[in-house]
């Protein structure tokens, strides 16, 4: 690309694109937002989750990862909070929960 010249963006209908300040803001309310759903299965009076799809199953869990997966997320970054919790489970077998309420 020459030197001063802005790329070209093709973005799906009805996205929005932030950048600066507001794009962190964002970030950041996307995570808090996962942390807060998953932070009440934590601890000895943690509390499960009644999960209903769209086919109306149902999951009842207090395991972070399963809440994490079965929640329809199309924010990149709560994807990438969820990666991690994905990746915890797989490399210790524990700490999803943690994982992404510390991330």
């Amino acid at each position: 690309m020459a030197q001063g010249q802005q790329p070209i963006l093709i973005l799906p209908q009805d996205t929005s694109r932030y950048v600066g300040k507001e794009a962190q803001r964002i970030n950041i309310l996307a995570g808090k937002v996962l942390a807060e759903t998953v932070r009440t299965t934590l601890g000895p009076k943690g509390m499960d989750k009644m999960l209903v799809d769209s086919l109306g199953d149902i999951v009842i869990t207090n395991d972070g990862v399963t809440i994490l997966r079965e929640m329809d997320i199309s924010h990149p970054a709560a994807k990438m909070l969820v990666e991690v919790a994905k990746t915890q489970e797989d490399e210790v077998g524990d700490g999803t929960t943690t994982a992404v309420i510390i991330a």
